[in-house]
């Protein structure tokens, strides 16, 4: 796989997390400005991931169809104007609006990995969707800083900063970014969205597996990574600035385990063994946040709970790919972006009302759960199995 173009996913990958980054830590409190109550503010999170529901899977069989280049540039560019919309938002509205077309926008998160697929092959093809996963976490790390620190000059200064990055690497795909293939695919044209399409994918033996299990574990994580900031505000009492620099922490951490622990752990290790233990480390790290009441007890759980969420993530992904036929891997990407986006849809209304009604544990120890039901099914289908999908790569070599 050229280099070059692994620098340039890497660099792109990385100004799309900034730009997601910076308004993480800025959300609760500029919608809180507006007179959203933490319902709504709920409600304007989920919106966000219901958007990438809808666009993730319509991007992904667009890309496999007229290639990844052109997706990409018109996703980044709609994606600038969302920042700009969100920044000189004059009323709620206007914020549900700005999230919603950012959503649809960053459903381009398959085309990327469906392009690292087309570049890769093999067992190689983990080590490198791991490499991009750690710029995504170094984006995590700089863009909640970004956006907690100048949240003092005004909510709408992060947002603006978001926009300029996005006309950055809108220049960046252009300039550097050749097509990854010459041509694309025609011998059946797939629908862009149809529930046949989905049910074809769950009734695939080991895809539709491989598409539950990361619904579940992202289920799970979503009620980490969406109701963090609101656990941030009302549990741990922390400003828009302490935020940030927490979730940069959680960043800095994706960034070692994708970037330098995931690679060594493919070669040595079967990818199907990585992904149950990934999933019963989350458990662990859920029931330790569930009963987290200061911030140096976050500061801890947040290194087993990265740990985990970076292995599953890239090992999960690039499985994903090998039991994709070549003309239908960024269709299905899309549909597990999608999986991702709709537990962000389901966890943020889910755990602001576990918060509210039962406590502020409830929410990490539903998430607890959800996976511990799922681990019987994962032990007999990922470690007790032989399946050449999840061979280490000395024993595909």
């Amino acid at each position: 796989m050229p280099q070059n173009r692994l620098t340039v996913i890497f660099i792109i990958a990385f100004l799309n997390l900034v730009g997601f980054g910076i308004i993480i830590p800025i959300l609760p409190y500029y919608a809180s400005a507006y007179g959203l109550d933490a319902a709504m503010i709920g409600v304007l999170i989920a919106v966000y991931p219901a958007a990438q529901l809808v666009a993730g899977p319509v991007l992904g069989r667009l890309s496999d169809r007229y290639g990844r280049r052109p997706v990409l540039i018109a996703t980044v560019w709609i994606n600038t104007a969302a920042f700009v919309l969100f920044a000189l938002a004059p009323n709620a509205w206007a914020l549900f609006l700005s999230r919603i077309i950012s959503g649809l926008a960053m459903g381009n998160s398959s085309v990327l990995e469906a392009y690292i697929s087309d570049i890769s092959e093999g067992a190689e093809r983990t080590s490198y969707l791991g490499r991009v996963g750690a710029a995504l976490g170094l984006g995590f790390i700089i863009g909640p800083a970004l956006g907690g620190a100048f949240s003092g000059s005004g909510y709408a200064v992060p947002a603006f900063i978001a926009a300029g990055l996005s006309v950055i690497n809108v220049w960046a795909i252009w300039r550097w970014l050749p097509e990854s293939k010459s041509e694309r695919p025609a011998r059946q044209r797939y629908a862009l969205w149809s529930l046949q399409q989905l049910r074809n994918a769950l009734q695939t033996p080991m895809m539709g597996r491989l598409l539950f299990t990361r619904f579940m574990f992202s289920l799970a994580f979503s009620t980490f990574t969406t109701i963090f900031a609101l656990f941030a505000q009302q549990v741990l009492r922390l400003n828009s600035v302490q935020t940030g620099y927490m979730l940069a922490y959680a960043g800095f951490l994706m960034i070692l385990v994708q970037g330098i622990l995931v690679e060594r752990l493919v070669k040595r290790h079967n990818e199907g063994h990585l992904i149950f233990y990934s999933m019963l480390l989350m458990v662990a790290a859920l029931c330790g946040w569930a009963f987290s009441d200061n911030v140096w007890k976050v500061v801890l759980v947040m290194i087993p709970l990265s740990v985990a969420a970076g292995i599953f993530r890239t090992v999960i992904t690039s499985s994903l790919t090998r039991v994709s036929q070549p003309d239908e891997v960024g269709g299905v990407l899309g549909l597990s972006l999608s999986a991702d986006s709709l537990t962000r849809v389901i966890a943020p209304s889910m755990g602001g009302f576990l918060m509210v009604s039962l406590g502020a544990a409830w929410p990490a120890l539903s998430g607890a759960l959800f996976l511990l039901l799922l681990l019987p099914g994962a032990f007999r289908h990922f470690v007790k199995t032989d399946n050449p999908v999840f061979r280490t790569q000395k024993e595909t070599s």
